[in-house]
């Protein structure tokens, strides 16, 4: 016995109401020029009726459905942030000797609007990435890493994170970072070609935060003002920073 899925059996229940309906037409009212050309009028329409259900509401749906998952996406950045992203950004601006170049054109305001936004980016695209990195510096970001690892490989596991490209080159820059940070067992006696390679990985990590944090603040500061207020006032960038609210 064949089993019909639930569209099929669908299918067949509009049909037969179909029939069902034009037959007593036919029976009761008995006009059947007029039901044929009701017939033909309903199916010169019928293409016109694909077109609005297979493009126009299916593209208002598949709006909706990523709106949806962008809403999803941008609440795992926020918790990503408040975990990871604002102490690793603090630990690594610490280190780096041009943050004073920086660090003032990160101080998000409440007048910024799209344009202010696209000249940081500007401004950042062009920034020399360098992160000066000792033993000691080593044990530090190892030590933060590894205490967030069982998190972020929770982050791993949200497929919604699949369709944000640049998150998940952040997420994967981390992890190469943190794997490169465990595979050394003393910090103590690396090389100079070793420390160089492992700045590099740091500033391969600074480039990638700083940018989505950017963009995180973007959507927040659109979206959910009170969101992006308490960001301000907890800027990983600005030393003065502070959750209490003083005016």
């Amino acid at each position: 016995m064949i089993k019909l899925n639930w569209e099929a059996r669908l299918a067949i229940v509009l049909v037969a109401m179909s029939i069902c309906i034009y037959s007593f037409k036919l029976i009761f009212l008995k006009n059947p020029s007029d039901t044929a050309n009701y017939i033909f009028n309903a199916l010169g329409f019928l293409p016109v009726n694909v077109l609005l259900v297979t493009i126009v509401l299916n593209k208002l749906l598949a709006i909706r459905a990523k709106r949806e998952r962008m809403e999803k996406m941008n609440m795992v950045i926020g918790t990503f942030f408040s975990e990871v992203g604002h102490p690793l950004i603090q630990e690594i601006a610490k280190r780096d000797p041009d943050i004073n170049r920086l660090k003032d054109s990160l101080i998000v305001g409440n007048d910024w609007d799209a344009g202010a936004f696209a000249k940081v980016r500007k401004k950042i695209a062009g920034y020399d990435y360098r992160v000066g990195t000792s033993a000691t510096d080593m044990v530090r970001f190892h030590e933060l890493l590894s205490s967030r690892r069982d998190f972020m490989l929770r982050l791993l596991e949200n497929p919604v994170l699949l369709e944000h490209e640049s998150f998940t080159d952040l997420l994967r820059a981390v992890f190469h970072l943190t794997e490169e940070l465990n595979r050394r067992e003393d910090f103590s006696c690396l090389p100079d070609s070793d420390c160089a390679h492992i700045s590099v990985d740091i500033s391969r990590v600074y480039e990638r935060l700083i940018v989505q944090w950017l963009d995180y603040m973007e959507y927040l500061k659109n979206n959910y003002p009170y969101l992006c207020s308490l960001e301000m006032r907890t800027n990983p960038f600005d030393v003065h920073a502070s959750p209490v609210v003083l005016k």
